[in-house]
């Protein structure tokens, strides 16, 4: 997909902010999303993530869910509290409805699968319609039953032994499912 150029008309502020762990692939979407307009400051973990808000709230953000020092989801709460305007993307490689279901809460517009590029991304960030399109291929029974084991593991708190307590599951079943893939 290329990407078309931005109207900037409509936004004044063109400050953002990545927060990634991974070096090489928070540098190749910094300088693309630079290279298409946007005033980027960096962050490798949550800390300095947090502290780059407080300075200065950025209009858009991009942010890891799994960071070093904790989660996107922190950044996210501390983003929407000072700027709760603000257009933010969250980035994962661990699908989870749960974290899905907490970013949007916390003002998140998108949740994106890794990897994605940056025309992803600026899409997310700019699109305007209300309501998602319809999924083209809708999760699987499995894959919507995994989901929701792995919704209740975040809530206790990635606790296996309440998690299967909470199922009424075998933790040793659990612990099979969980050491798995997620289905399609």
């Amino acid at each position: 997909m290329v990407m078309e150029a931005i109207d900037w008309s409509v936004y004044e502020d063109r400050s953002m902010l990545v927060v990634e762990d991974d070096q090489s692939f928070l540098n190749r979407l910094s300088r693309a999303l630079e290279s298409r307009g946007f005033e980027v400051q960096t962050a490798d973990n949550v800390e300095d993530g947090i502290a780059i808000i407080r300075r200065s709230a950025p209009a858009f953000a991009v942010v890891d869910m799994r960071l070093n020092g904790g989660n996107g989801l922190q950044v996210l709460e501390v983003l929407s509290e000072a700027r709760p305007s603000a257009r933010s993307v969250v980035l994962t490689g661990y699908g989870n409805l749960a974290t899905a279901v907490t970013a949007v809460k916390l003002g998140a517009i998108d949740y994106l699968a890794k990897p994605a590029d940056a025309d992803d991304v600026v899409a997310a960030l700019m699109a305007t319609g209300d309501k998602a399109a319809p999924p083209e291929n809708p999760m699987s029974a499995d894959r919507v039953r995994w989901e929701h084991i792995q919704r209740v593991y975040e809530l206790c708190n990635r606790n296996v032994s309440e998690t299967a307590r909470r199922l009424n599951m075998h933790r040793r079943t659990l612990q099979r499912i969980l050491a798995k893939r997620a289905p399609r």
